[in-house]
């Protein structure tokens, strides 16, 4: 008898957070007897400046099945939709001499933006993770927009799953619920060293064995402009507080040039001794990190994520993740050293919150691959309110009901 083709699932890796997002994924499809893992490596994954990530894929022991180069220097609005463009024509190259059966794509990236619409055009079935969410910037939008060009989805949260039928998908189109960097947390070692810190980066030593912080302030790209002022709001109040902390570089969204200039100044100008910057940190090493920072302070999506399944306290700066769901540890404060200060000060007398599972219980990558192997690609998307469908209800542990 004729042994059954396993099934090809292109996964796209755009930056540091989709594969520590990923990474889990991408093991549970490789040891999965129906699936065969392709892994296409883009955006800041290849890029050197932003310490090439894809090298830590490769050193996981993932075969990375294709690189492509889509950024346009300048992180300025017309770069950011530039490179969408760029994006669109490099993955249909990268699907075209791949022919993989599904396409996997995460979250809300400009650069997975363009992958997805590769994809649907190709008449590929699109599988979408973290759909449904509500955010800041011109992030949400570009989730929204991936989600309606996506056949099946995976969203982290209950409401994120009830937003997406309130968008139009169809309830059987929603495979389970809950976010896979959950299970890196979970299965994580979190006793922190110094050698982690001290192999990355550059700047002061920090003792893990006093409190710290864990710094990451991106570009809000619908407020371009205003990112060079708001990350020296915060520098300054840290400045203030003078807890050591780990400051992690921003993304390459238009006005990240803007926010590394305000950093090197900062440097400059005052020599801190208590702060060590890093370009990249493996996603383990960065779990270990969030897990062990007595506060976190920016605006990081993993602040809102990951840092909840720690209870690690967060300082939540400006409006990149407005509208998101939240557990307690996370307080919002507005890009003004006043507020960041006292909010701040405020979460360090505090102390840890209770763990949650809000974005996940750690046994989400499992379940996605089963559901990947399961499901039946089609091609032809349609509005679900043409159909009769109850109304869905997908549980953490991903059983349709």
């Amino acid at each position: 008898m004729h042994k059954q083709a396993r099934r090809k699932v292109a996964v796209v890796l755009v930056d540091r957070a989709n594969y520590g997002r990923l990474k889990p994924v991408m093991k549970a499809i490789a040891d999965h007897p129906s699936l065969e893992l392709q892994v296409i490596a883009a955006g800041t994954m290849v890029l050197e400046r932003f310490g090439q990530p894809v090298n830590v894929v490769r050193e996981d022991g993932f075969e990375v099945s294709g690189a492509v180069y889509i950024e346009l220097e300048g992180s300025t609005p017309s770069t950011m939709a530039k490179s969408v463009g760029l994006a669109v024509l490099e993955f249909t190259n990268e699907y075209q001499r791949l022919r993989p059966d599904l396409v996997l794509v995460i979250g809300d990236r400009y650069e997975a933006l363009g992958a997805a619409i590769a994809a649907a055009y190709m008449n590929l079935c699109l599988v979408h993770v973290q759909g449904g969410e509500v955010s800041g910037s011109i992030d949400e939008s570009a989730r929204h927009a991936i989600s309606k060009f996506a056949h099946y989805h995976f969203p982290s949260t209950q409401r994120s799953a009830e937003y997406l039928v309130r968008m139009g998908e169809r309830p059987s189109t929603i495979l389970g619920v809950g976010c896979p960097s959950s299970d890196i947390a979970r299965a994580l070692e979190a006793r922190i060293t110094n050698e982690i810190l001290m192999s990355h980066g550059s700047g002061a030593r920090i003792d893990v064995n006093r409190p710290f912080l864990l710094v990451l302030f991106h570009p809000t790209t619908t407020e371009f402009g205003d990112e060079r002022a708001q990350m020296e709001q915060m520098l300054e109040a840290l400045h203030r507080v003078q807890t050591q902390a780990v400051l992690l570089w921003p993304n390459i969204d238009a006005g990240s040039d803007h926010i590394s200039k305000a950093i090197r100044v900062f440097r400059d100008q005052h020599r801190p001794d208590w702060l060590r910057a890093m370009t990249n940190l493996p996603p383990e090493s960065y779990l270990k990190v969030l897990a062990n920072a007595a506060c976190a302070v920016g605006n990081s999506s993993s602040f809102v994520r990951d840092a909840g399944y720690f209870g690690t306290p967060v300082v939540l700066v400006g409006a990149r993740q407005d509208g998101r769901e939240t557990g307690e540890h996370v307080k919002p404060c507005p890009p003004e050293t006043d507020a960041i200060e006292q909010t701040l000060r405020a979460q360090l007398a505090h102390g840890r919150y209770e763990p949650s599972t809000l974005y996940g219980d750690g046994f989400v990558a499992e379940r996605i691959a089963n559901a990947l192997a399961d499901l039946a690609p089609y091609t032809q998307k349609r509005l679900h309110y043409i159909y009769e469908e109850r109304p869905v209800a997908v549980a953490l542990t991903g059983e349709n009901r």
